[in-house]
């Protein structure tokens, strides 16, 4: 069997490719222009590399956000053809569970993407990545405030944190593909982008709405 990771929903993109449960090849890399340009290439080598034609995949497994939204769209756009024309099975990923695959000792662990204005994604999960607070658009400050005190956490983002203790992910794909390896396969007409909040263009249309009503 082999399993296809994709991941473009933040600055790093992560391509892994494994066969019977070991990873023979895995990308991780800051990309900080032209995605749309530079991704399928990125994918065509990690194929090459591994001597895989694009039909030998059984599984697919892609990150649906939260996070850049249009790092999220073209990620999906990619595997949606992908799965439909050779039909793939597609598993769907969140990003902050893939950050908190990072192996971390303490009870929790706090997967944060920057939203700014003070706001992020942020969810918590423990050590096998079970959801202890679901991924959700919040204010930082409050969130934190709010996780039980009886209990360790470590802050994971590639973002940059004052004032806070954090790590920077590395993330284990192989860990995250086990914990959802048994998961139910979805059509890819149904994959979907999870932002978790509405682009900016959907709120300015609202406020716009609001103000004429």
């Amino acid at each position: 069997m082999i399993e296809f990771f994709l991941d473009t929903s933040t600055k790093y993109v992560t391509i892994s490719i494994l066969k019977d449960g070991k990873q023979i090849y895995f990308f991780h890399d800051k990309i900080f222009e032209d995605l749309s340009v530079k991704i399928l290439p990125l994918i065509d080598n990690a194929l090459n590399e591994c001597s895989i034609k694009i039909d030998d995949v059984g599984v697919i497994y892609v990150v649906v956000g939260p996070g850049s939204f249009t790092g999220i769209r073209i990620g999906l756009t990619i595997v949606k053809t992908w799965a439909w024309t050779l039909k793939k099975n597609v598993i769907p990923i969140s990003s902050l569970e893939l950050i908190a695959s990072t192996n971390i000792e303490t009870d929790y662990i706090v997967p944060f993407i920057d939203a700014r204005r003070g706001n992020c994604f942020i969810g918590v999960y423990d050590n096998q990545l079970n959801t202890v607070k679901k991924d959700q658009f919040a204010n930082f400050e409050e969130f934190i405030n709010n996780i039980d005190n009886s209990k360790t956490y470590t802050l994971v983002t590639y973002d940059n944190l004052e004032n806070y203790k954090y790590i920077t992910p590395k993330i284990d794909v192989i860990k995250l593909i086990k914990k959802h390896k048994n998961d139910k396969p979805i059509n890819p007409h149904s994959l979907n982008p999870n932002y978790l909040k509405l682009t900016e263009a959907e709120e300015n249309f609202n406020k716009k709405n609001d103000k004429k009503n």
